[in-house]
């Protein structure tokens, strides 16, 4: 609506500098016409005495309709320029506005997405084949183990691999040994999904991790979240052990980037991001910078907003948690990176001075 507002401009602009001109053509007609009766009464003498006054007032109206003319244009200018810059600010404005809704749900939908996830942990933690594995380590103990792991993977596409690891760190059991062969005895007692898991006080409690690179899972991206494994599964019971569930993280979130609601045009425009809490790039629709980008975001406050840079548009949003799930201080951001979001003008018409 609001480009189909300045394209209206546009044509008002165009068609009252259109009338202006043709006046301008006729007054120079009507000059011309008075010039050739002065000369015409010069000639006939004394018998044109009257009609040489007629075409002296004539000239003497073309003049001042020219003069109007001329300043009705110069004043159209003026603010054709004032009413231009606060209409391409207008449309601007809106488009961040919704730009910041879209960057909101964006993270609104990882965060619902990540709420389920912590659910899963704490749940699966509690499973009998995970406490009796973490409980007394045995070949039947771990096979069984595997086999609930393997059991859950099936269902749940969204996880590359579940780990439960003894107390000590020592990766006991984990769903998918044929695909992931390294993880299988690996020692994970430095790892911080680990170590936090460990210190939860609760079965109601668990810890997840910024987005990072798993070597054992061929270096994929993963969200990881993890709790401890506590003996009879008692929400109070001694820690004996960790589960660890590794969270797809790359196809998951392009999906998410991929489902926000731009047109086509806006998104040949845009590039559409989350960021971490440090500003890290964690996710692009263009596929750059991630894990490795620190995005250069000029907002003191970063919960909501939007804000010109150039001929960009950057809008962002902060994540509101869902539920019991706070999140992380991830932050949806949209870069409108061509234009700041003015409609074209139509082909032909000149920017006013």
């Amino acid at each position: 609506m609001q480009d189909d507002l300045l394209k209206l401009f546009y044509e008002v602009t165009r068609v009252t500098e259109d009338k202006v001109g043709r006046i301008d053509g006729v007054m120079r007609q009507a000059g011309v016409l008075a010039l050739n009766a002065r000369l015409e009464a010069a000639r006939a003498g004394s018998a044109g005495t009257a009609f040489s006054v007629v075409a002296q007032e004539m000239s003497a109206i073309a003049q001042e309709i020219r003069g109007i003319g001329s300043e009705l244009r110069e004043a159209i200018a003026g603010n054709v320029a004032l009413l231009e810059t606060a209409g391409a600010e207008m449309v601007a404005d809106f488009r961040g506005a919704r730009y910041a809704d879209l960057a909101r749900s964006a993270v609104e939908i990882i965060d619902r997405n990540l709420y389920e996830r912590s659910c899963d942990v704490r749940w699966w933690a509690t499973d009998s084949a995970v406490v009796d594995a973490a409980e007394a380590t045995t070949p039947e103990t771990q096979r069984r183990a595997r086999e609930r792991l393997a059991t859950i993977l099936r269902s749940y596409t969204v996880y590359l691999d579940l780990w439960v690891a003894d107390r000590d760190g020592r990766v006991i059991a984990t769903g998918r040994p044929e695909r992931y062969r390294h993880a299988l005895g690996l020692d994970v007692s430095h790892a911080e999904w680990f170590r936090r898991a460990m210190m939860v006080e609760s079965g109601d409690e668990f810890h997840v991790c910024d987005i990072g690179t798993e070597p054992a899972l061929d270096g994929a991206a993963v969200a990881t979240y993890s709790t401890a494994v506590r003996r009879g599964g008692d929400v109070r019971g001694e820690r004996i052990g960790a589960l660890g569930i590794f969270f797809d993280w790359a196809p998951q979130a392009r999906a998410v980037l991929a489902g926000i609601g731009l047109s086509r045009e806006e998104r040949e425009d845009a590039r559409l991001m989350i960021l971490d809490r440090s500003l890290k790039v964690i996710a692009a629709s263009d596929d750059r910078g991630l894990l490795t980008e620190t995005y250069p975001l000029d907002a003191i406050d970063r919960k909501r907003g939007h804000y010109h840079a150039g001929n960009r548009i950057v809008a962002f949003a902060e994540t509101p948690g869902y539920e019991t799930y706070k999140g992380l201080g991830w932050i949806g951001c949209i870069e409108s990176r061509g234009s700041s979001g003015t409609a074209a003008r139509p082909e032909g018409m000149a920017k006013a001075a």
